[in-house]
């Protein structure tokens, strides 16, 4: 949105961009309590499994567990390239813990579970947090169990936090991935918002962005048009963004369910 659309609006700032802090962050008290379970999993040294749709809020759950998380006790290290092989995946299990990855796959293995090891002596937790898991090479996923097994698989020393798409637990679940699976504590859903949810959300953005507390910018028809033709919180930013281009457009200062409408036929 460009400044005239803004202050078109009474707005101070573009209400639905990516850029938010993680202080600001809006997470509904269905995705609080997730955060909390996550929490307490990884403070009792257990592996999560977290999945669910694109665009349904995995990020901001993972974004409020690291504000949660004390530095002091933990150590979090986040992999979001989930595309390569076993070495080049620990390769870059290694850049991310900041050690120097070696030549062969088993030194870099050797390397990755001394650094844990160190940790626990530290008494630091390391959390390896693998985003879009379920784009992993099998031989990544079947060799990940053996990266939890440490003291004859007598000392939880390190936790997984596996987040993906709900085609993860579909993997995770076949019997040649038993060994892996069955070291997974909690095995968590994130769905799609309610309409509540949903509404919460809108208000929550424009607020941020200046709108005043008692001013309704969105009609509750255009509101639930919005939820109707985005389950998922991007594709809700994506589509009320354009509805308020086009209701600055038409030069009106509320945005209507015709507006929505016509974003949403648009963006078919």
């Amino acid at each position: 949105m460009n400044s005239q659309e803004i202050a078109h609006f009474g707005l101070t700032t573009a209400p639905f961009t990516k850029e938010i802090a993680d202080d600001d962050l809006w997470l509904p008290s269905s995705k609080v309590a997730m955060v909390d379970t996550l929490v307490d999993a990884l403070g009792a040294r257990q592996s999560v499994l977290l999945t669910g749709e694109p665009g349904v809020g995995k990020t901001c759950v993972l974004r409020a567990l690291r504000r949660r998380l004390p530095e002091a006790g933990f150590r979090l290290t986040y992999c979001h390239n989930a595309t390569l092989g076993r070495r080049d995946f620990y390769r870059q299990v290694c850049v991310a813990l900041g050690l120097n990855p070696k030549a062969t796959a088993a030194t870099v293995f050797f390397e990755v579970t001394r650094h844990v090891e160190g940790l626990a002596i530290e008494q630091r937790h390391p959390v390896l947090l693998l985003d879009e898991a379920h784009l992993l090479h099998q031989d990544v996923l079947d060799h990940l169990h053996i990266l939890c097994n440490y003291e004859w698989d007598s000392k939880a020393l390190l936790s997984l936090l596996l987040v993906g798409l709900p085609e993860l637990r579909e993997r995770l679940s076949r019997r040649h991935q038993r060994s892996l699976y069955s070291r997974i504590h909690h095995r968590l859903q994130i769905d799609s918002t309610s309409p509540e949810d949903t509404a919460e959300y809108i208000r929550h953005r424009l607020h941020l962005a200046g709108g005043a507390a008692d001013r309704d910018i969105f009609t509750s028809d255009a509101v639930a048009m919005l939820h109707e033709g985005g389950a998922a919180l991007r594709d809700i930013d994506r589509l009320a963004a354009a509805a308020l281009r086009a209701s600055f457009r038409r030069k009106k200062k509320l945005v209507e369910r015709e507006a929505v409408l016509s974003v949403i036929d648009a963006d078919r």
